[in-house]
């Protein structure tokens, strides 16, 4: 897109970054990411996966870091690999998903959004 080279993606384990969850509710949605993941990743691979939750919106991208090869003992750059999107949190379902029965810790409202400056995640 627009001449910007995508590295290729590994079959390698990722490393997990969860960045900006701060509140109760974030820090259960980051276990809950944290749990589609292996908790082993392979170093080897230097694949990184990153949700950063900023303004209630979680955002998810892949990256690989990259040592250059000209300047030894500098710092790594990051190669998006992709694929990139974002998420809103719509509703937390207590236990397995049940949609005639469910119990929900979290639904998102319009009426909560009073401020712009308050944020649940």
């Amino acid at each position: 897109v627009g001449g910007v080279k995508a590295g290729r993606a590994t079959k390698h384990k990722p490393e997990l970054i969860l960045n900006g969850f701060t509140t109760r509710l974030g820090l259960r949605v980051s276990r809950a990411f944290t749990a589609l993941f292996p908790q082993d990743p392979e170093f080897t691979g230097r694949k990184v996966v990153t949700f950063h939750c900023q303004r209630d919106y979680v955002f998810v991208r892949q990256h690989r870091y990259i040592f250059p090869e000209e300047k030894k003992g500098t710092k790594a750059r990051l190669q998006e690999i992709g694929p990139r999107f974002t998420l809103k949190l719509k509703s937390l379902q207590t236990g397995t998903f049940d949609s005639t029965r469910a119990e929900y810790e979290w639904i998102h409202r319009k009426e909560n959004e009073t401020s712009k400056r308050k944020f649940f995640l």
